[in-house]
């Protein structure tokens, strides 16, 4: 909890935070910031404020104590390095006024400032001049350790009236601290943006990269150690995934990098395959959806948040290597002009896997005859390239950041089977290019109010080949006889289309008061596709992909923030509201084009509240009646082997979330974390694919209700030497539906989807090894996933049904990081399933077994 003291007179005294009995809150050391004078003969003059000598929480010796019981990071306030004068109000220049006005500033981890409300209020105009100048201030960011946090203060501007009368406008600059005049006495608290994520009302786990960069983990692996969460994918690096949220998966749950919907940021082929060196941290939002997303999410949404600070210039590479001949490469850098403003930050990666990893399989002999073999996947490839460059302004008065993004991306899968692996493919290939640009700009707009809006354009080109000549065995081998073009179908394929996106997410905040504030969230989203047929068995007849297709979506949000009780109680109330509209127009033989359109309008509410027990205990409650939009893919197919529905109608659910968490940072026994959480997903009208191996679609079919509870515990030891983590996910995901497709299975469980599993690590942390500013970790990864069945429960006798068999896979890693001023450079090496466990994901298909990687990472 930020805790502020309030303005007195005297002589400066370095403050002392406080915090309660048993509290664990991190709490950095007090500062005095001055207020600012106006004089108009020092008008442009702006010295910083300087803070006041350090002082320790209480129940802790001061800096230097011979008896100081352990060593805590030193803590450091924020410093104002660039003042902005304000203007002098007209009216109270005329009338001969002067005043003080007492601002609460929010400070960013990047030293900019994110909020200025009035705490003790001047009038006459006064209060309006301060906000503006002090929006505009840049502040060297508090500090602990060597970490930049964010902060809360309390800052005084003081306006005087100038000695003798001078035209134009009069401003204000920093004053020095002294005896005769009055200083505010700040406590700066500095959680980081992902500590007041985690403790503010909204149901979200937060994921933070710092360490895990450093790993050979892709972003599906580091997602898939979080309670509540699976990861599910066909085979390695680059194969198709299913992510799950509480049970509910594919697009029911929604995927954003910095906000802006993953498919348009990028990276149209999935969230486990965007590098992980470029996130930050990840932000898991169960069920219950904020209005800034702009999502019609139904099991909630995952944001991906890049390195957001852009106080200094800064580069990065990474380099890894690894078996089944795996090799990714990522590298980054940015520099600003801070004179000017001005900045570029640029990335690129490089990822490539042969994947040719053995599996055991029953083979077919010359006369027909089964038998088990140890075979290697031969065609399943993956490469994938791209980078972004950004270009922009920060910390301007018109414009506290503007940025420009262009990216591109480009990836190539080769298909090696279908979901089930009975038929192998040897010359099928499948990729992906998208490129696209964006721009954002976040202003404060004065008088509490404050702008983010963000739109781009995206265009993606999809391909799909499949034109072989030959039958495949598992053996790699090619039987060119009586064999026609095409492997997965009867007839060749060489397919393309194109996606046209345009988008736009717009978010305002009125903050009325400092404990009061109201959103406004508005995301349209239009998506337009047509492809080509260009191996069509029958030139003359229509070419189904040739349709001129479109989906127009809008989702808008209202939101309410509450916080009373000194932070101990925070509420938001949302209500939101869902468009849709789809068009197709279909070319039939011997007609003209013919329309096919469809729409949808829905509303739904939700409200989160978290209520703050002590200072590291507090609960959490939160609901959405959520909607969820069918997407573009599930209404237009894949336009190779799923068909077109472009009568979907949206999923709807009632999401529930109760949770307490325990968050004690610093106690003399080293730092507790514990969460537990119940939820409830009564989900309708769910969206399938249903089909066979050859005609999909997708359909509404059937209700489901999942029931669960997760946990997590962790414990740091002091010094950070040892570190222990383990959560466990349990749910009961049971059909509904009495009728349709799967009615005759009312009350089963959902098929195929792991109910039970959990995860475990251990870090053990030595400092100071080789050199004076080098560490030594060695980290275990556990992760257990129990059997489930693949087909419906009811259907057959027990004993006769195919079971995905109980996962316990282990991973292991030695690091070394050696750091100089600040750079550092480490070397990481991995070795994954180290057991060699049979692992299966979708329809028993092989996972990779033992693995061995090697990466390298270096940051100046």
């Amino acid at each position: 909890m930020n805790t502020e003291a309030p303005a007195r007179r005297g002589p400066a005294r370095p403050s002392r935070a406080r915090r309660s009995a048993g509290a664990a809150a991190f709490v950095a050391a007090g500062a005095l910031l001055a207020g600012g004078a106006a004089h108009a003969q020092d008008a442009g003059a702006a010295s910083p404020a300087e803070p006041a000598q350090d002082a320790a929480p209480d129940g802790e010796a001061p800096s230097g104590a011979a008896d100081e019981p352990r060593q805590a990071p030193e803590n450091h306030p924020p410093v104002l390095t660039s003042f902005v004068e304000a203007d002098y109000p007209a009216a109270a220049l005329a009338q001969g006024r002067e005043g003080t006005v007492v601002l609460r500033l929010g400070i960013e981890a990047d030293g900019r400032v994110s909020a200025a409300d009035v705490a003790q209020a001047a009038g006459h105009g006064f209060d309006e001049a301060a906000q503006a100048a002090a929006q505009r201030f840049l502040f060297s960011p508090a500090r602990r350790g060597d970490t930049p946090v964010a902060s809360r203060i309390l800052y005084a501007y003081e306006f005087h009236l100038p000695e003798a009368p001078a035209s134009g406008a009069l401003g204000g600059r920093a004053l020095e601290p002294s005896s005769e005049e009055a200083p505010i006495e700040v406590t700066v608290r500095g959680p980081s943006e992902a500590e007041r994520r985690r403790q503010s009302a909204e149901a979200v786990t937060v994921v933070e990269t710092d360490r895990v960069k450093r790993e050979s983990s892709d972003m599906g692996e580091v997602l898939a150690r979080t309670q509540g969460v699976g990861v599910r994918r066909e085979g390695g690096l680059g194969s198709a995934t299913r992510f799950s949220l509480n049970g509910l998966t594919g697009d029911q749950v929604r995927f954003f990098l910095d906000g802006v919907p993953l498919d348009l940021a990028g990276y149209p082929f999935g969230v486990s395959n965007v590098p992980v060196g470029l996130v930050e941290r990840v932000e898991i939002y169960s069920g219950v959806v904020p209005v800034r997303l702009g999502a019609d999410a139904l099991g909630g949404a995952v944001d991906l948040i890049t390195d957001q600070d852009l106080c200094e210039s800064r580069a990065g590479a990474s380099y890894e290597v690894g078996s089944f001949d795996t090799h990714r490469a990522a590298l980054a850098g940015s520099h600003l002009h801070r004179p000017s403003g001005l900045f570029a930050r640029a990335s690129g990666f490089f990822d490539y896997a042969k994947n040719d990893y053995p599996v055991e399989i029953e083979v077919e002999d010359e006369r027909g005859r089964f038998s088990q073999a140890r075979v290697y996947r031969f065609h399943d490839a993956y490469r994938s390239a791209g980078g972004h460059v950004e270009l922009g302004v920060v910390d301007r008065p018109w414009a506290r950041r503007l940025r420009l993004r262009a990216f591109v991306t480009d990836y190539d899968k080769e298909y090696q089977h279908r979901l089930v692996m009975r038929v192998p493919y040897g010359g099928v290939t499948y990729g992906e290019t998208s490129a696209g640009v964006n721009l954002r700009y976040e202003q404060p707009l004065g008088r509490g109010v404050s702008l983010d809006a963000v739109g781009g354009y995206a265009y993606v080109r999809g391909r799909f080949l499949d034109v072989a000549t030959c039958d495949y065995d598992w053996m790699g081998r090619c039987d060119p006889e009586d064999s026609k073009p095409g492997e997965t179908d009867a007839v060749p394929h060489d397919q393309v289309f194109w996606d046209h996106s345009a988008f736009a997410r717009l978010n305002v905040e009125w903050r009325i008061r400092p404990s009061h504030a109201v959103r406004l969230a508005v995301a349209p989203t239009y998506v337009t596709r047509t492809g080509d047929e260009r191996r069509q068995s029958d030139p003359d007849s229509p070419d189904p992909l040739a349709d001129r297709r479109s989906v127009l979506s809008l989702v808008n949000g209202l939101e309410y923030d509450l916080d009373l009780l000194e932070d101990r109680l925070d509420n938001l109330l949302f209500a939101k509201q869902y468009v849709q509209r789809v068009a197709s127009e279909s070319s039939v033989a011997g007609d003209p084009a013919r329309d096919r359109d469809g729409s949808t309008h829905r509303f739904g509410i939700g409200d989160a509240l978290r209520y703050r027990f002590t200072p590291w205990l507090y609960g959490k409650a939160s609901y959405e009646w959520a909607t969820r939009l069918p997407s573009p893919d599930e209404v237009f197919g894949d336009n190779t082997f799923i068909a077109a529905n472009l009568g979907l109608d949206p999923e709807i659910s009632h999401n529930v979330n109760l949770g307490l968490t325990l968050d004690a940072r610093e106690t003399p026994a080293g730092a507790f974390r514990a969460t537990g959480n119940g939820f409830l997903r009564a989900a309708d009208r769910l969206i399938v694919l249903l089909g066979n191996d050859r005609d999909q679609s997708y359909e509404n079919v059937h209700g489901a209700r999942s029931l669960g509870v997760e946990g997590s515990a962790g414990w740091t030891s002091p010094g950070e030497h040892l570190a222990l983590d383990g959560n466990v996910t349990y749910l009961d995901f049971r059909n509904t539906s009495s009728e349709g497709a799967f009615g005759a299975f009312e009350g089963d469980r959902i098929p195929n989807r792991p109910y039970l599993f959990a995860n475990g690590s251990a870090r053990l942390l030595f400092h100071r090894v080789f050199a004076a500013e080098d560490e030594v970790a060695l980290t275990w990864n556990s992760r257990y996933v129990h059997e489930y069945f693949r087909t419906w429960e009811s259907l057959g006798r027990r004993e006769s049904k195919q079971v995905i068999p109980s996962q316990l896979v282990h991973s292991a890693g030695l690091g070394y990081v050696v750091r100089r001023d600040r750079a550092s450079l480490s070397t990481t090496l991995e070795m994954q399933n180290l057991t060699d466990e049979r692992v299966f994901d979708f329809f028993r298909t092989p996972r990779p077994g033992r693995s061995f990687y090697v990466k390298t990472t270096a940051d100046l």
